[in-house]
């Protein structure tokens, strides 16, 4: 397979269309940035933070939830067989996900896929006892829809969740029970789309409930495939929340809370986030520093960092009135279908995003960490307090700003695939040290890949940071290899994980496969045909893609990936 280690995005194929789309980006985001205040244009231009989607900005938002209940063309399908409903629904799935693609920068998704699709079915009078087979085939073709297809922008796979778990009846629980058991037939090269699990106490978390044998089943196909992921609707920042409201897009985010009014995630979006480089900051601060004394420096990193934040929030509220003010006629498909928790024909699109978030990211907290006090702070107790401090001071001030400007700021723990070695590269320019060396800084808040703790220890050592990062998080877990059939090692770890603050957990582990003859595991010669030519998947930043794509940054971090 051809390396392509220099894309942006590790989900991109090469073809003819992605290559015009490419150079076409490539200008508008020069275009954009040469547009902005010379201020904003330096931060990102020399590093200290990062515009994500930046060709979008002023023309769209990041990612929705699809209010699908809302939006569904019951119109459409009434006159057909039961058959003909079945298949024309899921081909309405996949033209929906393709059309909003091209209509979002970020992710999509479905926060109740199980029982929402089964009050859809219900509503046109299919009765699925009759038609296993049929679902089954449809929702095998959905799967490998939104693992093959690399149409969005001529190059990219579309970024699709589907949230599952609270199933009511027992038709949502048939469509949960098929969606997971699909996945985990099909091939070892199919890794897409996200699926997450709500794990709810009385739904499905202990043996007696209802929804349990779904949880064994998913946390079988987790022990496979590494999806699902598990949202921990129990933990401490959600235990509040209808877990019906609750949904991950993309990789990670969180949309909860609103301040006008919509609880919860359906019909609502993040707009549009922005990353602070942490480990910068605390190179200047070393650097410019009189004294050793770590409080003084500590101190001078928040100002640092307070200065940067200033200007990132202003970036994302000059963003955020331009979408605003762009035109109604660049969002067919949300006038058509109306997935947005408001009228998109009737309200103002100021009316409409104002119900989304406007997020604040960071990355390499465990760097900035070690530049600051020489010690990893998942080793030293002193440097742990120090980071925790330092994400609890973040959100205080993105909560001041959303009190200061009634919009619905939010902290991003960032994923970072493009910026874990773009953010490596421009601080290498300016300074020495030997956190640079690795090439990569690590995602969010999460101790170093290589950290060989124990899995509970993770966990927990992450736990505490999770109810801070109210604009979406996760923390995941190495794993030497695939736990086969070991639904129980896995139950007990989101157990650790809810009682730690856990919001989103993840299981890695490597997973190769022979590009010969199929089989997978955990070798670099087939153990089968003795080959040599392999495909390794692994998680990126959030999703699942073939190592082959990562960028720069990424493939220096899997290399250097240890279990835990």
């Amino acid at each position: 397979m051809q390396k392509q280690n220099k894309n942006d995005n590790a989900a991109n194929r090469k073809s003819y269309v992605g290559k015009v789309y490419n150079i076409g980006e490539k200008k508008i985001k020069n275009d954009i940035l040469d547009g902005l205040n010379p201020e904003w244009k330096k931060l990102h231009k020399e590093g200290y933070i990062h515009i994500h989607d930046l060709d979008a900005y002023g023309l769209t938002y990041n990612c929705l939830t699809f209010d699908i209940l809302k939006a569904f063309p019951y119109d459409k399908f009434f006159g057909l067989t039961e058959i003909e409903k079945i298949i024309s629904v899921f081909d309405f799935i996949k033209e929906l996900i393709a059309k909003m693609g091209n209509e979002q920068s970020g992710g999509m998704s479905f926060a109740n896929f199980d029982n929402d699709f089964a009050t859809i079915f219900a509503k046109l009078n299919v009765k699925y006892e009759n038609y296993k087979d049929v679902f089954a085939a449809s929702i095998r073709s959905l799967i490998l829809f939104c693992n093959n297809i690399h149409t969005r922008m001529g190059q990219t796979s579309y970024y699709v969740t589907f949230n599952i778990g609270l199933a009511n009846n027992d038709f949502a629980r048939f469509l949960a029970f098929t969606l997971i058991d699909e996945f985990y037939k099909s091939g070892a090269l199919v890794f897409k789309p996200n699926i997450v699990f709500k794990v709810h106490r009385g739904i499905s978390w202990y043996k007696d409930d209802k929804n349990f044998d779904l949880l064994e089943k998913a946390l079988l196909c987790t022990a496979k495939k590494m999806i699902p992921t598990y949202l921990l609707c129990d933990c401490e920042a959600d235990k509040n929340t209808d877990p019906s409201l609750l949904s991950i897009m993309g990789c990670r985010t969180r949309v909860v809370d609103d301040l006008y009014g919509i609880q919860g995630a359906i019909g609502r979006s993040n707009i549009d986030n922005i990353s602070i480089n942490l480990p910068r900051l605390a190179l200047e601060a070393i650097s410019e520093s009189t004294t050793d004394d770590i409080s003084t420096r500590y101190d001078l990193l928040k100002s640092k960092w307070l200065n940067v934040a200033k200007l990132t929030k202003d970036i994302l509220l000059d963003r955020f009135e331009k979408t605003c003010n762009s035109d109604k006629s660049l969002f067919p498909t949300n006038l058509e279908y109306n997935l947005w928790c408001e009228d998109f024909k009737t309200h103002e699109l100021k009316d409409i995003f104002k119900h989304g978030t406007l997020s604040i990211g960071f990355i390499g907290l465990t760097e900035m960490i070690e530049i600051l006090t020489g010690k990893k702070f998942w080793k030293d107790d002193a440097s742990y307090d120090i980071a925790l401090d330092f994400v609890k001071f973040m959100r205080w001030y993105v909560d001041i700003q959303k009190k200061k400007y009634n919009l619905n700021f939010s902290l991003l723990a960032t994923s970072g695939e493009l910026i874990s070695g773009r953010f490596v590269e421009t601080d290498k320019k300016l300074f020495e040290s030997n956190v640079l060396n690795k090439g990569y800084y690590t995602n969010s808040f999460h101790v170093d890949v290589d950290s060989k703790l124990p899995t509970y220890k993770k966990i927990q050592i992450e736990g505490p940071f999770h109810i801070y990062a109210n604009g979406g998080c996760i923390t995941y877990v190495e794993l030497a290899e695939a736990l086969l059939g070991n639904a129980s090692g896995l139950y007990v770890l989101i157990e650790i994980a809810i009682e730690s603050g856990v919001q989103y957990l993840g299981f890695n582990f490597p997973k190769n496969v022979c590009a010969n003859c199929g089989v997978s595991g955990t070798f670099d010669i087939c153990p089968k045909c003795g080959g040599h030519k392999i495909t390794r998947i692994r998680r990126v930043s959030g999703y699942l893609e073939i190592q082959d794509f990562f960028t720069a940054g990424k493939m220096k971090e899997s290399k250097n990936r240890r279990t835990n």
